[in-house]
């Protein structure tokens, strides 16, 4: 009788048991959907490691400042520094010096820096670029096209890339003088580094 009695409490109602069965599995997909958007709210872009570094650097076009239009593609052959960042930026504003600085230090030695203004105004590019001298190459993104290739999150970001066009490293917030010149020597070499993180960023998204 007891045995007939529990076949009777699991097996006499199947539309309920299944019912029991979807609510578990719905209610399960729900909080792992809430977990994973309160994750992505609250972490750190900046602790999310690039998935660039080791691919070829995305193509693009960009008009500089001057007016002459330029591709990526166009410095094949040679490393690249590819600096994001804005006038309103403080720590753009620290680095901006040194970056001016090691562009004429290596400018002749088959190396190309290249300077990505992001969620700026033109006259605020314009003014940043007279006020420290500025003379390596630099050009507008408007749409953040190009920052969301890269998938930038703030700025300063920088890529290296070496002859063959692949992101050799990425770093996040203000370079150093010492870091600088390694990773450049590393691009040249085609050595790829973990992403780096430096003082200072501002979130852009």
């Amino acid at each position: 009788m007891a045995n007939r009695a529990a076949e009777v409490s699991t097996n006499g109602h199947p539309h309920r048991r299944t019912a029991v069965v979807r609510y578990v599995l719905t209610f399960g997909g729900i909080v792992a959907v809430v977990v994973l958007l309160a994750y992505g709210i609250t972490v750190d872009p900046r602790r999310i490691p690039s998935t660039l570094v080791g691919s070829p650097a995305p193509d693009f076009e960009l008009r500089l400042l001057d007016g002459s239009v330029v591709h990526l593609s166009d410095y094949r052959g040679r490393v690249v520094f590819l600096n994001f960042w804005a006038s309103w930026c403080p720590p753009c504003r620290a680095e901006a010096r040194l970056l001016e600085e090691a562009w004429r230090q290596v400018k002749d030695r088959e190396i190309v820096f290249l300077g990505v203004n992001i969620q700026d105004t033109e006259e605020g590019a314009r003014r940043f670029i007279e006020e420290f001298g500025i003379t390596y190459p630099n050009g507008r993104d408007s749409q953040s096209r190009i920052a969301i290739d890269y998938g930038v999150y703030g700025i300063p970001e920088t890529f290296f890339t070496d002859r063959e066009g692949r992101i050799t490293y990425k770093h996040i917030g203000a370079l150093g003088w010492e870091l600088l010149g390694a990773k450049l020597a590393e691009a040249g070499r085609g050595i790829l580094s973990t992403e780096g993180r430096g003082a200072g960023y501002q979130s852009v998204r």
